[in-house]
């Protein structure tokens, strides 16, 4: 074993050893959101790769185009010189990193955590950089092999384009192909065998306003996991009287699931004969809910809704997909689109044939994968506009069509993680409640209102962080973002995208984690009959 490993080691590309050093350095400067140190490891470790990758193509590529190979001495220089930076770097970079990191924390209200910890990083980046690097060695020799042994037939170039091609196909196949495809079917099988469980304490409703209910066209058990918690939850009359000091209603909650119908369109037209079933038209508030792809609506966005109308209200969504959102979006954002088209135009060409004196103030409201599939409903924010009485879009994801229209054309003065679109009355961008407000304190009344925090990676991760710098790492409005983050090739978007997988994981007001805006949003959409300022900041503290 010994022997195997001194043998790894001296085959090992003194540039491509260099460039991994670069890297390794560029992967412990400040992302949006903190790391655990084991988790920060895995990051380096796979950067580390990368790095190392690029300079063995680098040199590859020199000697291609007539370099000649350096001698023996210049090696063991070289050699040398990468220990010394070895020896000088990664000692200074672990610290300075363990540093930022406690800064990151702060900037999202979090202890800042022991520095010593740090130094396990590297042991774990070079064990996930060696297992790399001898996963691509595999492929290389079984390449040699290939070209050994097709030699015997082929002349020499042609041997060693077989086997190239061969080897290459077996690669991308494996892993764009076969392991993706693997990997998806087993969440699928996976979630929806968890689907059919139940969270605690969840338990089907006696009340004939909720789906699932017995007086429900929907059966209990078809629901999903997300489903029947949503229509099992959210505020009683009693919890709402208790809160408003008037008497309420009890609110209604629609929900379909992907086994209640054999098709989407399916699930919008139950969806539609639940609202009908329970007289959903006759309240003053209907709500269309984009859920995320499992089916969660996040209970800060909806409970508000029930409080600010004293339960006269309906909210109505479906499922699309068993996958988490992450999941869904890298495999399933067809139907996100697909979903949040057909339930929305099925419900409003409904409510277009009501008398416009009696039908309900329609609005609509999605999170994450939730919010592209709620944009996707519209050709444009005056379409929007046109078809709603307001529309919430939380934590919206950059390949947001809308989303990014409307940053894009944002007012020049204003930055990219808070857009100014227009004179704002119509588009409002927040992070926080304070940004809906006036200088004198009074809300603002904006039609459609996207919440994103500065800190949020849903919002910002795009492919395009490998090559292009973004104007939202160089603005000043994230005051939950650290100014030592910088923009660098390929390492921001690998160090955004693992950002993603934390990034619920940090308190309300940061992160993917919304809760406390959202009351205060809905108050200056609706501006409900009869509702006080003082009842928002009450209900923003209750709801989040």
């Amino acid at each position: 074993m010994g022997q195997l490993l001194r043998r790894y080691g001296r085959s090992l590309n003194h540039v491509g050893v260099a460039m991994a050093l670069l890297f390794f350095s560029w992967s412990l400067t400040p992302s949006l959101l903190p790391r655990a140190w084991q988790v920060q490891g895995l990051v380096s470790g796979v950067t580390l790769a990368c790095g190392y990758a690029i300079g063995v193509t680098i040199a590859w590529s020199a000697r291609r185009l007539g370099v000649p190979e350096p001698s023996k001495r210049v090696r063991r220089w070289a050699w040398c010189a990468n220990w010394v930076m070895a020896a000088l770097t990664i000692p200074v970079i672990l610290w300075l990193s363990s540093g930022w990191q406690r800064e990151i924390r702060l900037a999202v209200q979090l202890p800042p955590g022991q520095r010593r910890a740090f130094l396990g990083v590297f042991v774990i980046a070079a064990l996930t950089a060696a297992g790399l690097i001898g996963v691509v060695r595999i492929f290389h020799d079984l390449y040699l092999v290939l070209t050994r042994r097709l030699r015997r037939f082929l002349p020499r170039v042609a041997a060693r384009l077989a086997s190239a091609v061969v080897v290459v196909a077996l690669a991308v196949g494996l892993f764009t192909g076969v392991l993706p495809s693997t990997v998806i079917y087993l969440a699928d099988t996976t979630f929806s065998a968890a689907d059919h469980g139940n969270y605690d304490g969840v338990v089907q409703p006696i009340t004939s306003l909720r789906s699932g209910s017995h007086a429900s066209l929907v059966p209990w058990d078809t629901l999903g996991m997300e489903g029947r918690s949503f229509v099992a939850a959210g505020p009683t009359p009693t919890t709402i009287a208790q809160f408003s000091g008037h008497p309420a209603t009890m609110p209604i909650r629609i929900f379909v699931g992907r086994l209640s119908a054999h098709s989407l369109q399916g699930e919008a037209e139950l969806v539609l004969a639940e609202l009908k079933r329970t007289d959903a038209f006759e309240r003053q508030l209907l709500a269309v809910a984009v859920a995320t792809g499992t089916g969660w609506i996040d209970p800060a966005l909806a409970d508000p809704l029930e409080y600010m109308y004293g339960g006269d209200s309906a909210i109505a969504s479906m499922q699309y997909s068993f996958l988490p959102s992450w999941l869904s979006f890298l495999d399933d954002r067809e139907h996100a689109q697909q979903a949040g088209r057909l339930l929305f135009n099925t419900i409003y060409d409904y409510w277009t044939t009501l008398s416009p004196a009696r039908r309900p103030r329609l609005v609509i409201f999605g999170e994450s994968l939730g919010a592209y599939g709620a944009a996707s409903a519209f050709s444009s924010v005056a379409d929007m506009t046109a078809r709603t009485n307001g529309a919430l879009l939380v934590g919206t994801p950059d390949d947001t069509a809308m989303w990014r229209q409307l940053t894009d054309h944002r007012t020049p003065t204003s930055s990219e993680r808070l857009p100014v679109v227009g004179d704002g009355r119509t588009v409002r961008f927040a992070a926080t409640a304070g940004d809906l407000r006036q200088p004198d304190g009074s809300l603002d009344d904006p039609k459609v209102i996207f919440l994103q925090h500065a800190s949020d990676p849903v919002v910002w991760w795009s492919p395009t962080l490998i090559w292009h710098k973004p104007g939202w790492i160089d603005d000043d409005g994230g005051a939950d973002v650290t100014h030592s983050m910088h923009w660098y090739p390929l390492v921001t978007f690998w160090q955004v995208t693992c950002d993603l997988l934390v990034s619920t994981k940090v308190p309300p007001g940061h992160g993917h984690n919304y809760g406390r805006e959202a009351a205060t949003a809905w108050a200056a959409i609706l501006h409900p009959p009869g509702w006080r300022e003082s009842d928002t900041n009450n209900l923003a503290l209750r709801t989040s």
